[in-house]
């Protein structure tokens, strides 16, 4: 084949793709949230031994949308509620296809310098839009996990480095126990990165009160019990409740014993984004370091995360790489590779460009407003049904609720049925979790193309599936949801 027939299939199939894409995308089936197949099903579809002998492109395509889009969870629908997933601007998606035509090695300014100037321009829109620090570094990363590794990982250089210890140089036996001071409310990926970072022995656990904020006396407690190095892990957005924890005594308390604040902000760091909810995370830039998705609440397709650190300095000196055969960036300039773990990486950078761009600072503000207005709307519509109780105090874009189950079942079987009704019907799509000891519906408002309309479809579904929890179940078959 010639190079210009593999330049004409490459184009015909990227021609086959767009088509698809756009039916997909208008195929009003997308609007079911829920999967079609089981995981057996899928396996006997998909998972085949791998032949000897190869198929054609088209063929492979045609097989992987035929067998593959069924079992589809379709997260980007305006009545998903479940997780904290948004969806994906147009815009968004557009870029995350130029973004592998183009094919750009995002680690270095020599591998792509659009990319490394993309980033540089992405990183002062977001310092500026949540109002941190102008010296403030940043690392475009796979996700808030990533995001939380790099900036625990700046954090425990910072600590250390206070003590006259070089933690990349001479690793961490022997070195100067850090004292971890996590709240309860933090995310899973915050103790996970702790343990990546050899950590977990010295992590100390803080309470928190009924909304799952951080307890300030406790904290004091904690910090007057611990000594060494200090580096304390707070949360802006609770991932079932929403709640933030009092960033700027946490501050207060920390700095002065000469701690570090790392804070776990998956989704709540875009509450700082905007004029009027903005308040509800005061203190937010005077933390150490913050890590953040872009694919939530931003709407960009998976995967991006950003990390951010107010000592770019100990930041660097955390991850930093180098080797005779990488062209470091000229003066002046900034290789991306310095800023996150990630070396081979794509040029995630580019869809956030696009995707901000598109916005503008009015653009995500009134996103962010608009999914909490949502939520408030959700809680309130659902609280005024008999047997259903909003546990949460709505402050960002979550909502707990809870069920009073017949007196023939319980909360955890009543539970089960709602989220089973949800997950199988036409129409919304949440998960549980447990909240205090109480099984609850989590329900998340993050995207941008949800409406009133949507939210009380929800709320319709929700009310029925709860109504009906006592009602013989019914079997839904494929062939009905397919």
């Amino acid at each position: 084949m010639t190079a210009a027939d593999t330049r004409g299939a490459t184009a015909n199939l990227l021609h086959t793709i767009s088509d698809y894409s756009a039916n997909y995308l208008q195929d009003p089936r997308t609007e079911h949230t829920g999967s079609a197949v089981d995981r057996s099903e899928l396996r006997r579809r998909l998972a085949a031994p791998l032949p000897r002998t190869g198929a054609g492109a088209e063929t492979v395509l045609e097989h992987l949308i035929a067998h593959g889009e069924p079992g589809l969870l379709h997260s980007g629908a305006p009545t998903f509620l479940g997780f904290v997933m948004g969806g994906a601007y147009p815009v968004a998606v557009a870029t995350e296809w130029l973004t592998s035509v183009w094919d750009q090695c995002g680690a270095l300014y020599a591998t792509s310098p659009t990319a490394s100037v993309v980033e540089e321009a992405v990183s002062r829109w977001l310092i500026t839009l949540f109002g941190l620090p102008s010296h403030t570094s940043v690392g475009i990363t796979t996700g808030c996990a990533m995001a939380n590794l790099t900036g625990l990982a700046a954090a425990r250089h910072h600590v250390l480095a206070g003590q006259g210890w070089d933690v990349e140089r001479d690793g961490l036996i022997g070195a100067p126990a850090p004292s971890i001071l996590v709240s309860r409310g933090c995310h899973v990926t915050v103790h996970r990165a702790l343990r990546l970072l050899g950590l977990a022995g010295q992590v100390h656990p803080i309470d928190t009160d009924d909304q799952g904020r951080m307890r300030l006396d406790a904290l004091e407690t904690a910090l007057a019990a611990t000594g060494g190095p200090r580096i304390v892990c707070g949360q802006v957005g609770n991932v079932d409740s929403g709640a933030i924890d009092p960033i700027a005594d946490i501050c207060d308390l920390t700095h002065e014993r000469g701690g570090w604040v790392h804070l776990d902000a998956a989704f709540g760091m875009w509450a700082a984004a905007s004029p009027h909810v903005r308040n509800r995370v005061t203190g937010i830039e005077r933390a150490d370091s913050w890590a953040t998705d872009g694919h939530k609440w931003l709407n960009v397709p998976y995967d991006c995360g950003i990390a951010f650190c107010a000592h770019p300095v100990a930041h660097r000196a955390a991850l930093r790489t180098s080797a005779d055969y990488l062209t470091p960036a000229s003066e002046g300039g900034r290789d991306p590779v310095d800023f996150t773990p990630d070396m081979s990486r794509r040029a995630r950078s580019l869809v956030l460009w696009a995707t901000l761009r598109h916005l503008g600072s009015d653009g995500v503000a009134e996103l962010i407003e608009r999914s909490c207005a949502l939520a408030r709307r959700l809680a309130a519509g659902l609280s005024a049904v008999s047997g259903i109780t909003v546990v949460n105090d709505i402050v960002l874009n979550q909502v707990l609720v809870a069920f009073t189950p017949t007196a023939d079942t319980t909360d955890a079987a009543h539970l089960e049925h709602v989220v089973s009704a949800l997950q199988r019907g036409p129409v919304g799509w949440a998960s549980p979790t447990t909240w205090h000891g109480r099984p609850c519906l989590r329900l998340s408002v993050c995207n941008w193309q949800t409406t009133s309309a949507h939210i009380d479809a929800c709320i319709d579904a929700i009310v029925s599936a709860h109504r009906g929890a006592g009602a013989p179940a019914r079997t839904t078959t494929i062939e009905e949801l397919v």
